[in-house]
């Protein structure tokens, strides 16, 4: 794909937004800008925006800067806060990290555990996220040795005791706040999104291949492993709509009891939103947004279902299905600056009572309906991954100019994504990141044996 000055920009931004403790790099900044930040925490290092700046890397064969940030990582959840006297459990990672100068100009790092966020929600997917990007790291690079270290055993064993926690839960989904992962404002995500489910999958996936398996491990990974199947055949069946799923839900009848009911989440026909009907033909489909008791959310949202073809939580039908809906509502879905994070937006008084009235998630902006590039990267692998190479090549045919032109914005507003964000930054490493790892994969055989290491 030609386009050299844009990725020679884009590498610059990535080169640039590069961090160091003790002359060490361990991260990337989530965005550089002449002129102050839209969002001041922007300059630290998140662990979620790490990762496609980390495909590159290891791309590029540059492997230190990956090992870092996740010791880096793993070291920073021992300084979770206690918040309003209750003290956290061992296992939660931290959303970012920065690095500031003591009185005697040394460096130290400091952490945010959602402390610093919009919400004070802690972040559940960082953890996630920092299992399966180590597991992509021993996967590439062979260092199977930082994986089975002591520090990482127990860094590994003290995510899964946090996450696999008995609760009142009879899902094998977990359950999440608003704004507990990228969506980290309200938007009525609270319950069990699929972004989580998707995330929860991969990390259980990869805990399952990087414990040991010795005494000390033994039941956790027994436990991760009868959740991971669980969880897999669960999200495939009740999270699934298409349109003989749908018509299932039309006819349901409400208020069953026993073990013969068919509506077991006790959802009412009348909840349908107006806009799926007719949007979905034969033989497309997708994962929705959220389910529990009386609530099935039928938006799209564009990274869990991604993911979860990426990880494989999809079935290969299923795969093949979702990315023929975005091929048949391409102008919906992708835009003119992929991609959407979420369809349809919220409005009016829906927009009111589930977003709290947020002036930032008003419809068609930010994360209520806002198009998101760093999404390219997930799209285009999971194109490849169903066998639609054309439409990895398609999504990239508008975006790598118009980015570059646009200093590589954070988000896009409008129903096409034709607006740079009221409130994005400008410069966001992840934008540049995304355009170059999706390039790497449709260019370069190399990378996309590289990125296969997603693939579970």
């Amino acid at each position: 794909m030609s386009n050299h000055k844009a990725f020679d920009s884009a590498y610059k931004l990535l080169n640039r937004s590069i961090i160091r403790y003790k002359d060490q790099p361990v991260g990337t900044v989530a965005a550089l800008q002449s002129e102050s930040l839209v969002a001041v925490n922007y300059a630290e290092c998140f662990v979620r925006d790490f990762v496609p700046s980390a495909f590159v890397f290891l791309m590029q064969g540059k492997i230190e800067i990956v090992r870092n940030f996740l010791q880096t990582v793993l070291s920073l959840s021992a300084q979770q806060p206690v918040m309003k006297g209750h003290e956290r459990a061992m296992g939660l990672m931290p959303a970012s990290f920065k690095i500031v100068k003591d009185i005697d100009n040394k460096d130290r790092i400091v952490a945010d555990f959602g402390e610093r966020a919009i919400g004070r929600v802690a972040p559940v997917d960082s953890a996630m996220w920092w299992m399966i990007l180590l597991r992509i790291y021993v996967v590439n690079t062979g260092d199977l040795a930082l994986a089975q270290s002591p520090a990482f055993q127990q860094g590994m064993r003290q995510v899964l005791q946090l996450y696999l926690k008995e609760s009142f839960e009879t899902s094998p989904a977990m359950l999440v706040p608003d704004g507990s992962f990228m969506i980290d404002r309200r938007m009525g995500v609270a319950g069990h999104p699929l972004e989580i489910q998707s995330l929860f999958y991969g990390m259980l996936l990869a805990a399952s291949e990087l414990l040991i398996a010795n005494d000390e491990n033994e039941s956790i990974l027994a436990t991760a492993k009868h959740r991971m199947q669980t969880l897999r055949s669960y999200v495939r069946i009740y999270y699934w709509l298409d349109v003989r799923r749908l018509n299932e839900i039309h006819r349901f009848g409400a208020e069953e009891f026993g073990p013969d009911a068919k509506n077991l989440f006790n959802i009412y026909p009348e909840t349908i939103p107006d806009w799926i009907d007719g949007w979905l033909p034969n033989d497309v489909g997708y994962f929705i947004g959220n389910l529990g008791p009386g609530k099935m959310d039928f938006r799209l949202f564009s990274s869990g279902n991604l993911l979860a073809v990426l990880f494989g939580l999809a079935t290969e039908e299923q795969a093949t299905q979702i990315l023929q809906l975005y091929d048949i509502h391409w102008d919906n879905l992708i835009g003119n600056m992929p991609l959407k994070l979420v369809y349809p937006a919220l409005s009016g008084k829906e927009w009111s009572i589930l977003t709290g009235s947020d002036p930032k998630n008003v419809a068609w902006s930010y994360h209520n309906g806002g198009n998101w590039p760093m999404l390219i990267w997930m799209f285009v692998g999971a194109a490849i991954r169903a066998g639609r190479d054309d439409l990895a090549r398609k999504v990239m045919d508008n975006a790598v100019h118009r980015l570059h032109q646009d200093e590589w914005a954070e988000y896009y507003d409008g129903k096409q994504g034709d607006l740079i964000g009221r409130r994005a930054n400008l410069n966001q490493t992840w934008s540049a990141t995304s355009i170059i790892v999706a390039n790497e994969l449709i260019e370069n055989p190399n990378s996309v044996a590289l990125f296969e290491s997603l693939n579970f």
